[in-house]
């Protein structure tokens, strides 16, 4: 299983190789999240202790990977993609004090154009290979769908 201290060296290796020109206003925390099969990861703003931390722009930005990929068998360069998706989201000014760039967080592909920007297209590609080889496989095995079926009802009015 892999550490939250494995997941912020990760974060480090990936801040100070691709993200060299990207100056960070605020602080930026990595973590562990709950195991999920659909999201991968996500970015948030720390949430206020009171209303009037609410409108202080001096707020900590909050990067959360999912929990299943603490399991050694999820490829490092899978959650690499996603912690770069992320900090790409982070650089456009979502949930971030820079000013955001686009008005929807995946307008026209600019999570992509980001990767090929910063030199890393092939670590997108080679992500979402194995997502779509061996996710599902490794969801059916590891974290399977506990939701019982749906049961239909007939009713017969007599």
């Amino acid at each position: 299983m892999r550490s939250i201290n494995w997941l912020e060296n990760r974060f480090e290796h990936i801040y100070r190789t691709y993200f060299t020109d990207l100056e960070a206003p605020n602080q930026i925390e990595i973590k562990w999240g709950r195991r999920s099969r659909r999201q991968l990861g996500c970015i948030k703003k720390e949430r206020p202790k009171s209303i009037t931390d609410h409108f202080k722009k001096d707020f900590k930005t909050i990067i959360v990977i999912n929990g299943l990929f603490k399991d050694e068998a999820i490829p490092e360069y899978v959650i690499d993609a996603v912690i770069v998706h992320e900090m790409a989201h982070y650089a456009h000014g979502f949930n971030s004090p820079l000013p955001q760039k686009y008005s929807k967080p995946h307008t026209g592909n600019v999570i992509r154009r980001e990767f090929l920007l910063r030199g890393i297209g092939d670590l997108e590609r080679q992500q979402q290979k194995w997502m779509k080889e061996n996710w599902q496989k490794y969801l059916d095995e590891k974290f399977p769908n506990k939701r019982k079926p749906k049961v239909k009802y007939r009713i017969i009015w007599k």
